[in-house]
């Protein structure tokens, strides 16, 4: 079970180009932890913009999808 949830959080969606991980993280799902691994601690504002530009690319992607689906499933109709 936790493979097939790792599997899913992982992968880049076709639609938003990034993985649900990263849209709801800002960063990508790892492996595992390494302590030794120094990491620079990212400071709040630098993670709240970040964030606010991944989560601004994602509706963008997913509103040009939905707009496509309309033009082709309007197209069908008439």
């Amino acid at each position: 079970m936790a493979s097939a949830k790792f599997a899913i959080n992982n992968k880049i969606h076709l639609t938003t180009k990034v993985s649900p991980f990263m849209a709801n993280y800002g960063r990508e799902l790892g492996i595992g932890i390494n302590l030794r691994r120094k990491r620079k601690v990212e400071k709040v504002m630098e993670f709240v913009e970040r964030m606010r530009r991944v989560q601004e690319e994602v509706e963008a992607a997913l509103k040009r999808v939905q707009e496509e689906i309309k033009r082709q499933v309007d197209r069908r109709r008439k």
